[in-house]
């Protein structure tokens, strides 16, 4: 059963009994399942936006799927890399800090550095 209620912000509020919530979801054909998601990143032409400890649902309406995601939310700038970045590119290609920097910055990406480092 509902009920309804103010708050001491006197902001009205619903209570609903989740079964009851679920059923009615069900009759309006949506279902939502929970995902087992360690990080969410999202690229933007601007950069990234990670999202550590996420709570993920997949909600299906009508054969449409929707996700929704909360948690720690941190926006990475694509042109800032790490320093264990260039440590794996200094390891793997002997080169110096300037030079692995220098690598990084052009290629945007480990693989590539690397790569192009090892000629």
């Amino acid at each position: 059963m509902s009920k309804i209620f103010k708050n001491p912000e006197q902001v009205i509020c619903m209570k609903i009994n989740p079964k009851q919530l679920e059923k009615m979801a069900k009759k309006m054909g949506i279902q939502s399942t929970e995902v087992d998601a360690e990080e969410v990143i999202i690229k933007t032409k601007k950069g990234e936006i990670v999202i550590s400890n996420p709570q993920v649902s997949r909600v299906n309406m009508m054969g449409q799927d929707t996700f929704q995601i909360s948690g720690d939310i941190e926006e990475r700038d694509p042109t800032e890399f790490s320093e264990d970045d260039l440590r794996l590119i200094i390891e793997q290609t002997g080169a110096t800090p300037e030079e692995a920097a220098a690598a990084l910055e052009e290629a945007g990406d480990i693989a590539q550095a690397i790569m192009k480092l090892k000629k």
